[in-house]
């Protein structure tokens, strides 16, 4: 219906609020604002914004209205409704509108591709189907709460590694989706830390269908894994963060080679268990300051790990 945003200005321009009724009804009878106002027992400045459309013509007030001018209250209820309903139609309109042209800063195709969002069209549907995808009412919302809390680091460290920050945003946020569909328990540390001899068993078998293992032993430990492919503009290796109460690792598997899977596999423990439960970690970008001693103290851990891996290989080889 609108297709410009000159449509959603005229709209708003031609919509007739219930005020613009009741000023009509009261002029042709020769009422002044002020006299109803006496008769309804209401202060003059409520009457004045409900003529403006300001204020909101309530159940009592139709029933004031009623009594005093004689029209029945289920008609201003009815006009209320309606109003607010056109209005809300139009506001509506105007955000899709507007995130027609937000949604042009994501990979929607891609993503659309792998299944993360559905849409017919243009960027128009595109647009909703990204919100919804984010679970946000409008892009002022997602700019707010994403870029400017949940993935606030990582937006900052996004524009600094020539990182898309939308597409990265995207890929966290599909993690988070996959992990929304995993049960866990309560996180254990002294449970996933005995996890992890298990899982240098699973690096040390091998197998290239591990995933599903993997995924099975951290959960136990209350803690969520998920693989999620990278988008365009954002070639991550993974990424670390706690969702309420329990840590994600999310993983792309990016160059689909095992011994880069399990280093950062056992990077992202390392965040787990050595550092902040806030900070939100995104592999594939580089570092400063105390983000950087971070990284390394991780990548430490990584090596640590895949090295017992081959001296218990060697061993058992032996």
């Amino acid at each position: 219906m609108y297709k410009t945003m000159e449509d959603i200005a005229i709209a708003r321009e031609i919509i007739s609020c219930p005020g613009d009724t009741l000023a009509e009804h009261i002029e042709f009878t020769g009422m002044s604002q002020a006299e109803l106002a006496e008769r309804m027992g209401r202060p003059k400045k409520t009457i004045n914004e409900i003529i403006q459309g300001k204020a909101q013509i309530t159940p009592e007030t139709a029933l004031q209205l009623e009594r005093v001018v004689g029209i029945p209250a289920t008609f201003w209820i009815n006009l209320e409704r309606n109003y607010r309903l056109r209005l809300a139609e139009i506001d509506e309109a105007e955000t899709l509108l507007q995130a027609k042209e937000w949604a042009k800063r994501f990979p929607c195709n891609a993503m659309k591709a792998k299944g993360w969002i559905a849409f017919e069209g243009g960027s128009a549907n595109a647009g909703k189907a990204l919100l919804s995808f984010f679970n946000v009412a409008s892009f002022e919302v997602y700019e707010k709460f994403y870029h400017g809390q949940v993935y606030a680091t990582a937006y900052s460290m996004s524009e600094k590694n020539s990182k898309d920050p939308y597409s990265v945003a995207a890929w966290l946020r599909q993690g988070e989706r996959q992990a929304e569909l995993l049960q866990v328990p309560d996180f254990d540390r002294s449970t996933f830390e005995k996890t992890l001899q298990e899982i240098k068993k699973l690096v040390i078998s091998g197998a290239d269908d591990f995933f599903p293992e993997l995924q099975e032993l951290c959960r136990k430990a209350g803690v969520k894994v998920v693989h999620t492919p990278c988008l365009p503009k954002a070639p991550l290796h993974g990424s670390t963060r706690w969702m309420k109460g329990n840590p994600l690792i999310q993983l792309s598997n990016r160059l689909n080679r095992n011994d880069i899977f399990w280093f950062t596999f056992f990077h992202e423990t390392a965040h787990i268990l050595k550092h902040n439960k806030k900070d939100v970690f995104v592999e594939g970008m580089e570092y400063s300051g105390d983000g950087k001693e971070k990284e390394t103290e991780a990548d430490t851990f990584a090596e640590e790990c895949l090295m017992s891996c081959r001296q218990i290989d060697a061993f058992v080889m032996e």
